[in-house]
């Protein structure tokens, strides 16, 4: 039974209440009775109005279930669901234009296109690592990655790889920077004169683009450069293993890569009780306050990783400055739907988890608040509100964080609204889901994956959806990813807020990611989604042969591109004409994906994998991932495209496939031959159940279950 203490009407579990009254609040200047008076109003006040919000999602879902079963057997008429949608509140009216006014925008945010990672906060590891992907060298990425066309070598250093790697760059430096007359593979001295950048003696082409020097100015130890608002170091040292072989002396081209950083408690991390909170909000406190620290073991020695320091630099008139060492940090709370045991109301009933998060996180996002070389320059905090359902929703989180701001006596607007758009819902609403928090929006972005698992969810009825891949290839995402950027920039986004684009989902597949994903900053997204801080190095490319503001201001004089008509095609099966052996391989991949997913998160509390698919390849797993896997079999199941037997066995097959894929980990639990493990059974409520599950979300099976195997 957990150890639970009462502090004004709330039985908190001791971890979390010794954690919030030694940790959290000494600094903040708020007294913990205080403190303790105000979150117990808040959350049995808004209470009632979250059960409600989400008592409607099902009430609209009853309807439109109705809806697609009465008209099963006719062809889909657009206008008659169109009309239908509106008659039941589905589909809100469109309102005048407006623009968002939010204020006390940090320049990531409002001006710097580029990478953004995303980041579980529950390993304190990978959040430094993400924190500190501010800045990433060119010549580690390529060198270590496929990014030019062939894998790593295995060894030691290969000088023949390592002097492509250098000519690639130098390629990048005269796109970027080129010299008038000349190119930065031909020069072997970079100096600054009167406050200008010579290349044996050669200006740059547009002399404004150096940005500053490191060291004597005659032979600089760093030059920083930069273009489209992103910086770019020469690191120069000829005592340096490549600065030595080079005829400048360039040792590095270091990248401003990740600008920002979203540390996320929600879809990539897996916290179910009391303990795995207080960890989560343990390391946001650490990077809040500056001193987080993980010590660890590499290559047979201990490393310690800390926040990097700043940049200094001295600029062009003379002056000293300092540049960014970290990513701007954006926290993303979890949505309306789940509640969790860390906390109980005076009724018993557990706290919504998304009200715990608002205030939890805000607080302790105090600690950075005026905080020399913090976090946020301009005295913001930024919170990502995921899965949220249409305007009224997103008001409500309005709602919340104004009240969370009131009782932490903080200026209203101080909290940033990030808004998911990936709820179809939200999609279909978008311009007026913007409205309701005109006040604090910095950032709309764009989910396929939830998107999808959602789409099917909401047109379970409606009949089979097509296979995944052809999913993709329906005209409704074109509409929904061109739409989120249109009306991002109609509601006056450009300069003041980011309009992103969703995750690359191999990490280990760099040389299409780098081919594939222009596409983005090409579409007018100022921010896109990374697996790693090598990602993050390596898509910083784009941003430079990208300007993305101007890409936005051409777009938004063009006015939109998509209309809601669009996103409503429901992407069904058009011609079933499988074969047995296409159902199968479909629900084996799925499978698969779900498994190895579901294995971790559930033996290991791991909330994000990389998970070998059905053909070995890695793949970034999360919950969203896993919603869509388990809705279109669930789709499938339900309108007899497969039946419960061929589903359990495939998924009893493809365990035996996921357990030899985590043969070498001494920690794995095989889920084979027995299959009466927790975690297959979770895998298995997740399809068998799926068509059940509040919006088809993988959270209270996995929560429910992650708790059953604590409890075991």
């Amino acid at each position: 039974m957990a150890n639970r203490v009462d502090r004004n009407g709330l039985q908190v579990e001791a971890v979390m209440a010794d954690f919030i009254e030694t940790r959290a609040l000494p600094g903040t200047g708020i007294e913990a009775e205080a403190f303790w008076q105000s979150f117990s109003a808040l959350l049995h006040d808004l209470a009632p109005k979250n059960a409600a919000l989400l008592a409607e999602r099902e009430a609209l879902q009853a309807k439109i279930d109705a809806w697609h079963i009465a008209h099963r057997d006719q062809a889909h008429d657009l206008d008659t669901y169109q009309e239908f949608l509106r008659e039941i509140g589905y589909l809100r009216p469109e309102g005048a234009p407006f623009r968002i006014d939010t204020t006390k925008i940090d320049p990531e945010i409002a001006t710097v296109a580029g990478p953004q990672l995303v980041v579980p906060i529950t390993n304190a590891r990978f959040a430094l690592n993400a924190a500190n992907a501010r800045w990433g060298s060119l010549y580690d990425a390529y060198y270590g990655t496929d990014a030019m066309g062939t894998p790593p070598p295995s060894g030691g250093y290969a000088r023949g790889r390592g002097a492509r790697v250098v000519a690639r760059a130098r390629v990048f430096l005269d796109d970027a920077f080129p010299i008038k007359g000349a190119s930065h593979a031909d020069m072997r001295r970079y100096h600054v004169e009167k406050g200008a950048l010579l290349v044996d003696d050669k200006p740059l082409v547009s002399p404004e683009k150096f940005a500053g020097y490191r060291g004597n100015p005659k032979a600089p130890d760093a030059v920083l450069l930069v273009n489209h608002g992103l910086h770019v170091e020469l690191v120069f040292d000829r005592a340096h293993m490549i600065g030595a072989r080079d005829q400048a002396g360039l040792a590095d081209v270091r990248m401003e890569a990740a600008v920002s950083a979203i540390m996320d408690c929600e879809d990539s991390v897996a916290c179910v009780d009391a303990e795995d909170k207080v960890l989560a909000y343990s390391n946001w406190l650490g990077l809040m306050k500056g001193d987080l620290e993980e010590t660890f073991e590499k290559g047979g020695a201990q490393m310690t990783r800390r926040l990097e320091d700043d940049k200094v630099f001295i600029g062009p008139d003379g002056a000293e400055f300092t540049v960014k060492g970290r990513a701007l940090m954006l926290v993303r709370n979890v949505g309306h739907l789940m509640t969790n045991p860390a906390i109980l109301l005076s009724d018993g009933s557990e706290a919504y988890e998304g009200l715990m998060d608002a205030m939890i996180t805000t607080l302790i996002a105090m600690h950075d608040l005026g905080r020399e070389g913090g976090n946020s320059v301009a005295g913001s905090v930024y919170v990502v509100k995921p899965k949220m359902h249409g305007p009224d929703e997103v008001a409500f989180s309005d709602q919340i964080f104004g009240a969370v701001e009131a009782a932490l006596g903080l200026e209203r607007y101080t909290v940033k609204l990030g808004i998911m758009d990936e709820e179809r819902r939200t999609s279909v609403n978008l311009k007026e889901c913007i409205r309701a928090a005109k006040h604090r929006v910095a950032f709309i972005n764009t989910g396929f994956l939830d998107r999808t698992g959602d789409e099917i969810h909401t047109s379970m009825e409606a009949g089979p959806f097509s296979r995944k891949d052809f999913i993709k290839r329906k005209g409704w995402i074109g509409a929904y990813e061109n739409q989120n950027v249109d009306i991002g920039l109609e509601c006056g986004l450009r300069g003041r807020a980011q309009i992103g684009k969703g995750m690359w989902a191999k990490p280990d597949a760099m040389a299409e990611m780098l081919e594939q994903k222009i596409e983005h900053p090409r579409a007018g997204a100022n921010c896109a989604w990374v697996p790693s801080p090598t990602a993050a190095t390596l898509h910083a490319l784009h941003y430079h042969r990208v300007d993305v503001a101007a890409v936005q201001e051409k777009l938004e004089a063009g006015g939109r591109r998509a209309y809601v008509t669009a996103l409503l095609d429901i992407p069904l099966a058009a011609y079933r004409r499988w074969t047995r052996d296409q159902v199968i391989r479909e629900v084996e991949n799925n499978a698969q994906g779900i498994l190895g997913y579901v294995v971790r998160w559930i033996d290991h509390g791991v909330g994000c994998s990389k998970v070998p698919d059905v053909n070995d390849v890695g793949l970034m797993e999360d919950r969203a991932t896993c919603r869509i896997s388990a809705q279109h079999i669930a789709n499938w199941l339900h309108h007899g495209v497969v039946n419960e037997a061929d589903v359990g066995e495939v998924f009893r097959r493809m365990a035996e496939v996921v357990d030899r894929q985590n043969a070498d980990d001494p920690t794995y639990v095989p889920m084979a031959p027995g299959y009466n493990g927790i975690a297959f059974a979770a895998a298995m409520d997740l399809v068998l159940k799926g068509r059940d599950l509040p919006s088809g979300y993988t959270e209270p099976v996995l929560h429910a279950r992650r708790l059953e195997w604590k409890a075991a």
